[in-house]
């Protein structure tokens, strides 16, 4: 099995060459250093599960109540109450940044489209 073929600046950056005061080789990128139009959609994180003690309690009553409604009226309040304080938690959340401090990939492409990149100069 061959070795790899490197080029020629990494053989002489490996041997030392580079160390006696002279100039390392300049890497240049191969695209230019701009950002791009739009980010790629990633699947944000799932959330936790939500109101599964409320909605488990009220299981429980229909079961132990033959499915009846009106004898787990208390039951089902208390988890739509707990199902509506979640919406609209999530739609406060949904305003600021999530907990690790970065954008979804939505608000980013929203930000890059109003503020495109400037690729030539009049």
């Amino acid at each position: 099995m061959a070795a790899p073929a490197y080029p020629a600046w990494v053989t002489r950056w490996v041997s030392g060459q580079w160390r006696n005061k002279k100039r390392p080789p300049a890497l240049r990128p191969s695209r230019p250093l701009a950002l791009a139009d739009k980010v790629a959609n990633r699947r944000e994180q799932a959330a936790e599960a939500t109101c599964i003690t409320e909605m488990s309690v009220m299981m429980a009553c229909w079961k132990q109540n033959d499915f009846n409604d009106t004898a787990c009226t208390e039951e089902i309040r208390m988890f739509y109450d707990c199902v509506a304080k979640a919406e609209q938690e999530h739609k406060n959340q949904n305003d600021t940044l999530s907990s690790r401090g970065d954008f979804p990939s939505s608000k980013v492409n929203k930000l890059l489209k109003r503020f495109p990149q400037i690729t030539r100069y009049v």
